[in-house]
């Protein structure tokens, strides 16, 4: 892994890129005649993880792709890994034979015997899911001309979670809502969600903390619906609604609370600026603070892009790269605040 690529998620030349950083879909595939990933034995996982990396890897794939062993991947490299949005945190933590297969851009990546035998996944800038399906659905025609995925004729694909089973798709986005946080109205957005059947996760998806006013919204219907049909629910109503609510917000806080936003924003600015030593949970509550005031207008002299990158390269895994070492968690603090400073210079 290169930590030092650019983050593809950077990009605010996309849609609604003030407030929906990314959008990712999901597929998931299990192979017929095999147990779930959760019922394999050592070495049926081994077996399988073979079959599918010799699937992903044969020359004729539309994706170019790489294969990287995560039963012998360092601590390191997963959490890189992890922090990329490449895999999840329960990939990377299990100790069963796995892998994933990475695109060369790092938009796709292809987890393998997660809690799936498969869970392909696309990512990109801003509210395009569409574009992200239409890249999986590509690599999953692909792939069946080779696999024999686990398909019941009422049931759809059959998934280890029954909330997957059906087309085993998940559209979600990750969305900036400070906003909706300051002006106390995030409550009946998350109630909204519920009633909608959707999941709302923190940064890093299910079992993560939020991080910066990060959230990750979800579809939690996938039985008895199409995917253009989610496609086209979660692409025009669901996610234009989330905008919707948290533009309206920001419009309310530079209505009534002009002066105390600006305070605020300024304020975390400077702090950046000047700060020696930083938490990773402090940079990511500031750097959502001066993302919000470039979003508003009240400043102009950072890039967007330059903050989206920011919120990826101030983790753990990043900053020990860019040593090129082991940190302790004071050293980590004061490489943190000094590339902050480096990248937020005047």
């Amino acid at each position: 892994m290169r930590s030092d690529r650019p983050p593809p998620l950077a990009r605010t030349d996309v849609p609604d890129s003030d407030v929906v950083l990314s959008s990712r879909v999901r597929l998931a595939r299990n192979l017929t005649g095999e147990p779930f990933a959760h019922r394999c034995d050592p070495d049926r996982s081994r077996s399988i993880t073979a079959m599918l990396r010799g699937a992903l890897l044969q020359g004729d794939l539309d994706e170019n792709l790489s294969w990287i062993d995560l039963e012998t991947a360092s601590g390191h490299d997963k959490q890189l890994l992890v922090e990329r949005h490449l895999i999840s945190r329960h990939l990377a933590e299990s100790t069963t034979p796995r892998g994933v297969a990475v695109a060369d851009d790092e938009t796709m990546s292809v987890m393998v015997n997660e809690e799936d035998h498969i869970r392909m996944s696309a990512i990109a800038a801003g509210l395009q899911p569409e574009r992200c399906l239409r890249r999986l659905i590509r690599l999953d025609g692909e792939l069946e001309t080779r696999l024999n995925w686990a398909v019941h004729e009422r049931w759809g694909y059959l998934c280890a979670c029954p909330t997957n089973v059906g087309t085993g798709i998940r559209f979600s986005a990750m969305v900036h809502l400070p906003a909706l946080r300051m002006t106390g109205e995030f409550a009946k957005v998350r109630q909204a969600a519920k009633d909608l059947h959707l999941a709302v996760r923190g940064y890093y998806g299910e079992g993560s903390e939020t991080a910066g006013n990060f959230f990750q919204i979800s579809n939690q219907r996938t039985l008895g619906v199409s995917e253009e049909e989610l496609l086209d629910q979660f692409q025009r109503v669901l996610i234009p609604g989330v905008v919707r609510y948290e533009r309206a917000a920001r419009d309310v806080l530079m209505d009534r609370e002009r002066l105390a936003v600006e305070d605020r924003v300024h304020r975390d600015l400077a702090q950046l600026r000047a700060a020696r030593l930083l938490k990773a949970d402090e940079a990511m509550r500031r750097l959502s603070s001066v993302r919000l005031g470039i979003c508003l207008g009240l400043i102009d002299e950072i890039p967007l892009d330059t903050i989206n990158a920011l919120f990826l390269h101030t983790q753990s895994a990043h900053l020990r790269d860019r040593v090129g070492g082991t940190l302790s968690p004071a050293d980590a603090r004061a490489v943190r605040a000094e590339l902050v400073r480096q990248m937020l210079s005047l």
